[in-house]
């Protein structure tokens, strides 16, 4: 008889919303006071299950569940504990919880399992603190580049490297690529997540099976330079407007953007932040810097591409026009990560025959399961129902819909393993 402890995961939601509250809403900062919380609160329930315990050098943290052949390469749960400054509670965390929940009831069902099931708490997933993609599933697999190590927090300005250090890790191993996992002693990676839009929502549907997971490239620094000018002195000939050649951009990459949809190409186009320089602006002044963010993802690399090279011609043919310089800065980014058809086509049967309703659906945002995709490793991610999105306090996961998600992740592990 498998049945999911519920009592277990409104304990831990409660807890996690009480001790990591920061009105309004949550924060758990990556390598920060929240999130250390949040990794001890677990570590205690994977004791009181009587899970192994282990931290790699950058501290993402397993709690397995040894199997009967603990030589066979093992099934990993896992998602992150860090959260958006003031966020929501369920983003990350459901995976988590869904994973002890589901080693729980296959315990208290008396199943041992053939392989070993991990549960893997992941550092540092939310790319506000650090900007670096995926950070703690890369350093997992030793695939983090040792001078990202340098990179400041958005908060305190102190390096990766030593708030590693200070919480007692090893930043000199992640910088020499120690890994922990290699994906050849993985027989599956499953995460679950809290979807992050509407689709769901709109579908009337608890679930989601995710076909893929889109990649980006990113402008964070990105800045129009034009000439400061009167507004009252300088006509419209002799302007070189910045916030005029930024509209001209992002309403230029907008109508790109709807091009592409229109040819059947998946992509979204985010211009996240936009000001002038606070320092320089008047009332009374031409602005002659704008400064803007751009995020741009897509589930096919070739579409990336072409969203770029329609990027840089835009900014061209705007600059000639205007009188104005984009300087960019740097370009980061993520490559786009198809999730594995067999481990998804297995939990919609299981879905199917427990009478679980799902859509499958693409994924516009970033999950760590991409890492293990790209990485070679069977990677499956489920969508549970959200209300209200998510990065924001007003996260509403029914939790109800988050039992579906466990049943479906308990049934489907348990089948596989008896």
């Amino acid at each position: 008889m498998l049945t999911v402890d519920m009592d277990l995961a409104r304990r831990l939601f409660e807890t996690l919303a009480e001790k990591t509250q920061d009105p309004p809403g949550i924060t758990r900062a990556a390598y920060g006071a929240g999130e250390e919380f949040a990794h001890g609160l677990v570590r205690q329930v994977g004791r009181d299950l009587g899970l192994v315990q282990a931290v790699d050098a950058a501290g993402n943290l397993y709690l397995t569940l040894p199997g009967r052949q603990p030589e066979l390469p093992q099934w990993i749960i896992g998602s992150h504990l860090d959260s958006v400054p003031h966020g929501g509670n369920y983003d990350g965390a459901a995976g988590v919880i869904a994973g002890l929940c589901t080693i729980a009831a296959l315990k208290h069902a008396g199943i041992d399992p053939h392989r070993s099931i991990t549960v893997m708490v992941i550092r540092a997933e939310e790319s506000t603190w650090f900007p670096i993609s995926y950070l703690g599933s890369r350093a997992a697999f030793g695939l983090l580049p040792g001078e990202l190590l340098d990179t400041p927090r958005s908060d305190t300005g102190l390096s990766l490297y030593v708030h590693m250090a200070e919480l007692g890790l090893r930043p000199d191993a992640v910088r020499q690529g120690e890994a922990h996992l290699n994906p050849e002693h993985i027989h599956g990676f499953i995460e679950v997540h809290i979807e992050q839009g509407p689709v769901l929502e709109m579908a009337d549907k608890p679930l989601g099976l995710v076909t893929g997971i889109a990649g980006s490239f990113r402008y964070r620094t990105g800045r129009c330079i034009g000439s400061y000018g009167h507004s009252g002195a300088v006509p419209r000939p002799y302007r070189q407007d910045a916030v005029v050649a930024l509209a001209e951009l992002i309403t230029g990459m907008d109508e790109i953007w709807a091009k592409q949809l229109a040819a059947g190409r998946h992509a979204t186009v985010t211009f996240g932040e936009v000001g002038t320089d606070p320092e320089m602006h008047a009332f009374s002044k031409v602005p002659g810097e704008a400064r803007f963010c751009l995020d741009v993802r897509s589930d096919r690399v070739e579409t990336l591409n072409l969203l770029h090279a329609e990027l840089m011609a835009l900014g061209a043919r705007i600059e000639q026009k205007r009188g104005v310089r984009f300087l960019w800065g740097e370009r980061t980014g993520s490559t786009p990560a198809p999730l594995d058809p067999e481990l998804r086509q297995g939990l919609a049967e299981t879905a199917t025959a427990e009478g679980i309703g799902f859509v499958e659906m693409a994924s516009g945002a970033g999950h760590d399961t991409a890492v293990f995709a790209n990485a070679g490793v069977k990677a499956a991610l489920i969508f549970v129902r959200n209300q209200n999105g998510s990065h924001n306090p007003h996260e509403a996961m029914r939790l109800e819909d988050f039992e579906q998600a466990c049943n479906l992740l308990t049934r489907f592990i348990a089948l596989q393993e008896q």
